[in-house]
């Protein structure tokens, strides 16, 4: 049985948990969320957002690159916002304008056009505008590519989640087609491959392992395993500044 943490005399941190698409981040943040109290903030979801406001207007070019021209007066503009469903045992939903987008920015049409939008310049510094925004109190969950290196740099606990491609591809794969998407697996993985190349080489922010982030190789761990030792971590590192703040 899931126990939460009694958290409520503990100092509040922020939590980082970056990693490659599809390594199961998002799901270790939006639980370790819940278990101890804390917001979730889904900082990918943001960028699929700006991705879905650009194809809705027709911002990408016919060679699929992003019209600059067209989306960067919008940029300032755009509201990026997060909210509980109600009847959903606290599920969050994405909000743009909002207007709730969770299911549209999930498709594999915005998938394919996400890491093109996350390495404009200009986008990554408004969305880590926005997310050093939500973190101002602490007591957040963010995962992404660049919350321990860029967003959260001094964040008090940083993970960094990793699993091989095919292992990321299938799991990706089942979760499109359990929503009835009708997908061949060889698009997830060409998908996945290629958003891999984009986040590792961009300029501005590109993914890599900060240089104190932990580092879990979910390849062959049970989710049950994975959980078991985040709130560990969670746990041991609350303590610890506790500790510290008593002297």
């Amino acid at each position: 049985m899931q126990q939460n943490l009694e958290i409520t005399d503990a100092p509040k941190i922020v939590v980082a948990i970056d990693g490659f698409s599809s390594s199961g981040k998002s799901t270790m943040a939006r639980e370790l969320a819940k278990r101890v109290g804390y917001i979730y903030i889904d900082s990918g979801a943001m960028y699929r957002a700006v991705a879905l406001y650009a194809l809705r207007h027709d911002m990408f070019k016919e060679d699929n690159t992003v019209d600059l021209e067209a989306l960067l007066p919008h940029i300032p503009e755009l509201s990026i916002s997060f909210q509980k469903k109600a009847g959903e045992d606290g599920v969050q939903h994405t909000l743009l304008n909002g207007v709730d987008v969770e299911d549209e920015i999930r498709d594999l049409e915005v998938s394919n056009r996400v890491s093109l939008i996350a390495e404009i310049p200009q986008v990554r510094q408004r969305m880590v505008e926005l997310q050093q925004e939500f973190g101002k109190q602490k007591g957040i969950v963010m995962d992404g590519r660049d919350i321990g290196t860029t967003v959260f740099p001094n964040a008090e606990l940083k993970i960094f989640v990793s699993a091989g491609l095919h292992e990321r591809a299938r799991r990706r794969w089942r979760e499109l087609t359990q929503k009835g998407m009708d997908i061949r697996f060889e698009e997830v993985l060409a998908n996945l491959a290629e958003r891999d190349k984009i986040d590792t080489t961009r300029k501005v922010s590109p993914l890599k392992k900060a240089p104190d982030a932990i580092e879990l190789d979910n390849d062959a761990v049970t989710h049950e395993e994975q959980m078991e030792w985040l709130l560990k971590l969670f746990q041991e590192t609350t303590e610890n500044i506790e500790n510290e703040s008593r002297g």
